[in-house]
C-alpha cells in the first residue's frame, strides 16, 4: 500500500462547548473561521472560558487526516514543529501510539494551540495560536524528509508561508509524489487566494474544499467552482454539508450523499473526510466509493466532540469499508 505524509501545523486543540456564540462576538471571531491570535489574545480567551468544561487532543488538519489514515492501517508520516513542553509531548506521543513516523522539528516557543469554540449548532470556530508551528521552514526541509513516501497531504493553513509550500511542492514533484491540499478555511484562501492559484496549478493533484473555500477560490457557486478546480488539477472535491460532496475527475463528475448522523460536532469533518478519500484512492477504490469513504469518516467524526474517535468505532468504520470493497 502506498506511504502518505502529511505537513501542516502540529496543534494541540482546546475543545471549548459554548452555551451560546456571546464569546465569538466578544473577541470578533466571525463564526465557522479560523483566525489566528496572539498570546495575549489565546490567554483572555482561556480566561474567559475558564469555567467551561474543555478537553485537549492533538489537532492541526493534516494531522488529523494523517491519524485518520493511520487508524485505517496506512502507513504514514507527519512534518511539524513543536515547543519542549507538555503540549509538545502529547502531541508526539500521540503521533507514536497510532504509529505514525514523527518527523518535528523543535522550538524555543511553545506548541501551538487551536482554541476550538463549538457551538451550539456542532459549527466551530478556531482562535489559533500557532506557536511553535509558525517556526516550520522550508530551509530545513529535505529530500530525506519525503524519501519513501508516495503522497504528500498539505493543510491549506500553511499558506501564509509561500516559501514553505513551495519547497514542500518542489520537493514532492522531484520525488513523483502525488500531492492533495486541503484548502482549510475560506478567510485564509481569500487572503491568499493569487498565490494558492498559481501553487495549485504547478504542484498539486487533489484538491479539497468545502463549498465556502471553493466560492472563496473561484467567486463561484459549488459545482461550477467544482469544474474550474478541476482544470487545475487531476481531482477536485467540494464538500456541501448535508448535500454530500461533488467529485470531479476530467469529464466525470460524481454527487456523493452524506451518511445521516447526529451532529455533535464538526470539528475535524472535513479533515477526516480527507482521510476517508485518501485511504479508499490509494487502494484503487471507483472515485465514488471514495468520496462515500469520506463520508463515512466524517460522519462519524462529527458524532463525537474533537477529531479523535475510539477504536470501537474505529471497528465499525473499518466493518462499513469492509462491505464496500
Amino acid at each position: 500500500m502506498a506511504k502518505i505524509l502529511g505537513i501542516g501545523n502540529a496543534l494541540v486543540d482546546v475543545l471549548i462547548r459554548l452555551e451560546n456564540d456571546q464569546i465569538l462576538q466578544d473577541f470578533s471571531l466571525p463564526k465557522g473561521s479560523m483566525q489566528l491570535v496572539n498570546t495575549d489574545i489565546v490567554n483572555k480567551i482561556s480566561t474567559a472560558t475558564k469555567d467551561i468544561p474543555s478537553t485537549l487532543a492533538s489537532g492541526g488538519s493534516a494531522a488529523n487526516t494523517i491519524h485518520g489514515l493511520a487508524n485505517l492501517g496506512v502507513e504514514t508520516g507527519f512534518i511539524g514543529t513543536i515547543g519542549h513542553d507538555d503540549f509538545g509531548n502529547a502531541f508526539l506521543n500521540d503521533l507514536k501510539q497510532t504509529n505514525i513516523e514523527p518527523k518535528l522539528f523543535y522550538s524555543q516557543q511553545e506548541t501551538g494551540r487551536a482554541n476550538t469554540l463549538i457551538s451550539a449548532d456542532g459549527e466551530r470556530t478556531f482562535a489559533t495560536f500557532l506557536g511553535a508551528a509558525v517556526e516550520l521552514n522550508g530551509d530545513d526541509l529535505t529530500l530525506d524528509h519525503f524519501k519513501d513516501y508516495d503522497y504528500l497531504h498539505i493543510e491549506g493553513y500553511l499558506v501564509f508561508n509561500h516559501d514553505l509550500l513551495i519547497k514542500a511542492g518542489k520537493l514532492a514533484e522531484q520525488l513523483g509524489m502525488t500531492v492533495s491540499l486541503d484548502l482549510a478555511s475560506y478567510n485564509v484562501v481569500e487572503a491568499n487566494l493569487e498565490f494558492l492559484k498559481e501553487f495549485v496549478s504547478t504542484y498539486v493533484h487533489i484538491v479539497f474544499a468545502n463549498e465556502e473555500e471553493a466560492k472563496a477560490f473561484t467567486g463561484k457557486q459549488p459545482e461550477e467552482a467544482l469544474n474550474d478546480i478541476a482544470e487545475m488539477v487531476d481531482i477536485a472535491i467540494v464538500k456541501v454539508g448535508d448535500k454530500g460532496s461533488f467529485i470531479q475527475k476530467g469529464d466525470e463528475i460524481f454527487n456523493v450523499p452524506i451518511v445521516p448522523v447526529n451532529c455533535i460536532d464538526t470539528t475535524g469533518a472535513g479533515d477526516l473526510y480527507a482521510a476517508g478519500f485518501l485511504y479508499g484512492f490509494v487502494n484503487d477504490f471507483e472515485l465514488n466509493d471514495c468520496g462515500y469513504l469520506g463520508a463515512i469518516l466524517s460522519g462519524n467524526v462529527i458524532e463525537v466532540i474533537g477529531a479523535k474517535m475510539n477504536q470501537e468505532r474505529w471497528t465499525s468504520i473499518k466493518e462499513a469499508i469492509h462491505e464496500i470493497s
